[in-house]
């Protein structure tokens, strides 16, 4: 970072790499070595620009590769404690538990229900927060009202917790992080408010799309971004708004140094290859294995069937699959009072189911089936049928099966064989 002076940032937020985790930065590294040589690099060009007492805080996870687990998380703050930082905090970044699927790693202890087979899925990450040194504490006056936090706000998103519910950034087929492991506007834009001041500097060491720089922006802060990617740079250049000749007071300096390079589109290729081979492994369905309640008789076992669900926005489709399922959501959500985010995503679902019930009730001919008769072929067809412990889990479940029915050309008891 040559190009930045000593002592002349005041933040930094930033998301390196997750070493090589197979759906975003496949072969990224040689190995482990080579990728926490680059963090203590870092972590030694940021102890030179931060100012005294500055915080640097990294948006990161352990990563698991071929079932070995790293511990990215601790070795990122060992070397910052190496090379001269004190770990001040911790925050747990909580993503929407309606975005989780039950994925083929959870769903194991589902196939053998025993000790020992237990996996859970993860729906956090960390936000590490390292200072540099000991912070003078400015005297408070009428020149620094504009950097007042709002206090309603504070509160009300509950930013004084350790544990923060914001929903990720959604893969929307289209959005112009497409394919980019971004993180969603809201993590910079609490830190840049509750640990800068208006007119102060935030540096990203690894800008991804652009989005520290972005919010760093829109409230009243300078910025300095490096980003090793070609491919992205008209991606972070639309982001952030960028012009050659700006309406407002902005100033845009963009260097492109000699050792930039093009990884997005090889990335996006080796990306592709590690979903092809996972979805070959994970072609067969998981299986569930309910037993009536004579016990020790093998003729009344019955196998259903889980089809596997998707990634992304199916993941919340799936788990709030109609639009009375994502009101009641909705409304926990307001009156636990969770995040406006979250709540705005719940939103933006419902509208989108209602077009869907729309579009079908002017495209879709009437079924002959009901949905309680469907309800009761499976039944009788099963004997017994439940997802999870809850009966509205399973009512939900059974909608998404009966959409999946409405759209087959298969008759009923035909459909229910390998439903």
């Amino acid at each position: 970072m040559r190009e930045i002076p000593d002592d002349s940032v005041h933040l930094v937020v930033t998301s390196p790499p997750y070493f090589n985790a197979p759906f975003d930065y496949p072969e990224l590294f040689k190995d482990y070595a080579e990728y926490l040589g680059l963090i203590r690099s870092v972590a030694k060009e940021l102890q030179r620009v931060l100012a005294q007492g500055r915080i640097a805080c990294f948006v990161t996870q352990d990563v698991r590769i071929n079932g070995k687990l790293y511990p990215v998380a601790a070795d990122i703050v060992r070397i910052m404690i190496e090379e001269g930082f004190n770990y001040r905090d911790r925050i747990i970044w909580r993503k929407p538990e309606g975005y989780i699927r039950i994925s083929r790693r959870s769903g194991v202890v589902l196939q053998h229900p025993y000790p020992m087979y237990f996996y859970p899925d993860n729906l956090f990450e960390e936000i590490l927060i390292l200072q540099n040194g000991k912070y003078q504490y400015p005297k408070i006056g009428s020149k620094l009202k504009a950097s007042e936090i709002n206090l309603r706000e504070f509160s009300k998103e509950k930013w004084y917790l350790s544990v923060w519910d914001i929903t990720n950034v959604l893969p929307f087929k289209g959005r112009l992080e497409e394919g980019i492991a971004a993180f969603p506007d809201e993590i910079p834009r609490r830190l840049i408010k509750l640990l800068t001041f208006v007119g102060e500097t935030v540096l990203d060491p690894f800008l991804g799309s652009g989005t520290t720089t972005k919010v760093a922006k829109t409230l009243g802060r300078n910025s300095y971004g490096y980003e090793i990617d070609l491919e992205l740079k008209p991606i972070i250049m639309s982001k952030i708004g960028y012009s050659p000749h700006p309406l407002a007071d902005d100033k845009f300096e963009i260097v492109e140094r000699e050792d930039a390079r093009n990884l997005r589109t090889d990335l996006q290729e080796r990306v592709k290859n590690q979903r092809s081979v996972a979805k070959k492994a994970a072609s067969q369905p998981i299986l569930i294995r309910t037993v009536s309640s004579v016990p020790h008789s093998a003729s009344n076992q019955k196998e259903i069937v889980i089809p596997k669900g998707k990634s992304g926005w199916d993941k919340l489709k799936a788990a709030l699959p109609t639009v009375d399922a994502v009101e009641e959501r909705l409304r926990h959500a307001k009156v636990r009072k969770l995040s406006p985010s979250y709540i705005r995503t719940l939103e933006r679902l419902k509208v989108h189911l209602e077009k869907q019930q729309i579009q079908k009730s002017e495209h879709m001919p009437k079924p002959s089936v009901t949905f309680e008769q469907f309800k009761k072929a499976l039944a009788e067809y099963y004997e017994k049928f439940t997802i999870g412990d809850k009966e509205q889990q399973t009512e939900q479940y059974l909608k998404v099966l009966y959409e999946d029915f409405l759209e087959s050309d298969e008759p009923l008891y035909e459909y229910l064989k390998h439903c």
